[in-house]
């Protein structure tokens, strides 16, 4: 039983770190915008 607690607490503690990680992504890295253009063949719209 307590390799079963322990497993248990260490997939906790990677979760939560995971959780942080992600969450300082989300607080600090901003997404940069810009236009964005894509030829299309005539041929995709004459079916």
């Amino acid at each position: 039983m307590p390799s079963l607690l322990r497993f248990l607490i260490v997939l906790a503690v990677l979760g939560g770190l995971v959780w942080a990680a992600m969450q300082a992504l989300v607080t600090f890295v901003e997404p940069q915008q810009r236009d964005m253009s894509q030829t299309i063949p005539a041929n995709r719209f004459n079916k």
